[in-house]
């Protein structure tokens, strides 16, 4: 066909940095670039044409095959687009306070009949509605529903979260020792439960103004996930900022401190089993304060990666007792 004959294909045409789409209507590449820089107000030197889906260049041979209404990108000499990649990319660079992002996603719920759909869009609301930056009652006031009164900052409150959990610990343990064994027993758990106190329960893990070798978290209060217990890492790369949103908080409760060697199954028996033979004065108090409350032997993991079965693992033989080494 000859270029008097060509038919005029619609297409929807978009900058690289605008959401904003256009429909023109030409015969050629060449002609729809020409449009389109005019209309966009990029220089027409260089200036090409690509598919949004993927990024495809659009050639005068491959124009002609297009669906009417297809969504193009025009890029300048130097820009490349590799498809829906980077419309993502822009959007988690975008500021978290893009009101404007923030409107779109919550139109977009409001008419999604799509489950899958909605759960992504909810996720991305929340996230870009974050108010971590917030710290006190009066800031946000949302986040402290149900909070006692007397926590005035979100990192009182996640500090004593911390607090609580640990505390519980002990509570936990109630084992019913011989005679023999049950004086001994309770004279260990009151030198651990001390040990615990001049930590003050080891609180500061939850609290985002500690200092940074003593908490779990970044200074934002994002916490991610360390793997279930015989792993180096969470496979999934679970993340959360309690400090974010009420929901986060609540969701974050959700989270366990878990015990690498397991504390029922493994950690108090042992103790159990030292005592039979020998005093609290020739047990060594630090490991076992250690395996019981430290992160020497915690790990905050997501319900998902918390592994409820025997995890096998025993304790160091070698560390239980005072020797001159760990009791100068």
């Amino acid at each position: 066909q000859s270029h008097s004959q060509l038919k005029n294909k619609p297409v929807k045409i978009r900058g690289y940095s605008g959401d904003r789409k256009y429909g023109i209507a030409s015969k050629d590449v060449k002609e729809l670039i020409k449009k389109s820089c005019k209309l966009l107000q990029l220089p027409l030197s260089g200036a090409h044409v690509c598919l949004y889906e993927d990024g495809t260049m659009v050639t005068e041979d491959f124009f002609p095959t297009l669906p009417d209404n297809c969504e193009l990108v025009l890029l300048s000499r130097d820009q490349t687009w590799s498809g829906v990649v980077c419309d993502i990319g822009r959007l988690l660079n975008t500021d978290r306070h893009a009101d404007g992002l923030i409107e779109a996603a919550k139109g977009l719920l409001s008419d999604e009949k799509s489950f899958k759909r909605r759960k992504v869009l909810t996720d991305l609301l929340q996230n870009l509605e974050d108010r971590s930056d917030l710290e006190s009652r009066e800031e946000d006031e949302d986040w402290f529903t149900g909070v006692d009164v007397r926590f005035k900052t979100k990192s009182a409150y996640m500090k004593y979260n911390c607090e609580s959990r640990i505390r519980g610990y002990m509570k936990e343990v109630n084992p019913r020792p011989k005679a023999k064994v049950k004086e001994e027993f309770l004279k260990t758990s009151k030198c651990l439960v001390e040990m615990l106190k001049n930590d003050k329960y080891n609180g500061k893990y939850f609290d985002r103004t500690e200092k940074e070798s003593g908490r779990l978290c970044t200074k934002e209060g994002w916490f991610t996930c360390q793997g279930s217990f015989e792993q180096k890492l969470c496979q999934s790369l679970h993340s959360i900022n309690p400090y974010g949103s009420r929901e986060s908080r609540i969701v974050f409760s959700t989270w366990n401190l878990d015990h690498r060697i397991e504390k029922k199954r493994t950690i108090i028996p042992a103790l159990l089993e030292a005592l039979q033979t020998h005093k609290t004065a020739d047990i060594n108090l630090n490991y076992f304060y250690q395996m019981l409350f430290t992160r020497e032997n915690l790990k905050l993991v997501h319900i998902v990666c918390h592994k409820k079965g025997a995890h096998n693992l025993m304790c160091d033989t070698n560390k239980m007792f005072r020797t001159s080494k760990n009791h100068p």
